[in-house]
């Protein structure tokens, strides 16, 4: 896949109308409602002409998101948090990796020890 799952797009199909706060909460995993009411709010509060001006700017420069980016809800939950903080994601796959390795390990080890009861056992039967 060529398009970048850490970059920011605009996010069209759930857009009301440019897509802009559906893109942002796409990009951070908040609600898209959530980034909404934020965005309402801010222009209310005293930013009424830099919101808009912010808001259409983001929505001229920012590439619409790519059909299909996610293969599943669970992916798109992965990245979100990727880009929220690589690092505890680096560490969680390195822990998940370690986890699985240990495992393997005892694994191989159950298999390819001695098991002297057992063997013995079937001596017993024989």
């Amino acid at each position: 896949m060529t398009a970048q799952r850490t970059k920011f797009y605009l996010d069209k199909q759930n857009a009301k109308w440019s897509g802009v706060c559906s893109g942002i909460a796409d990009y951070t995993g908040v609600e898209t409602m959530w980034i909404r009411i934020g965005a309402v709010l801010l222009t209310l509060a005293g930013g009424f002409p830099w919101t808009l001006i912010a808001y259409a700017m983001i929505a001229w420069m920012a590439p619409k998101k790519p059909v299909g980016l996610y293969d599943s809800e669970e992916d798109a939950k992965f990245w979100q948090g990727v880009r929220s903080n690589p690092k505890r994601s680096t560490a969680e796959i390195r822990s998940t990796f370690r986890d699985i390795d240990r495992r393997l390990a005892d694994i191989e080890m159950f298999y390819t020890s001695r098991n002297t009861r057992l063997a013995d056992e079937i001596d017993s039967l024989r």
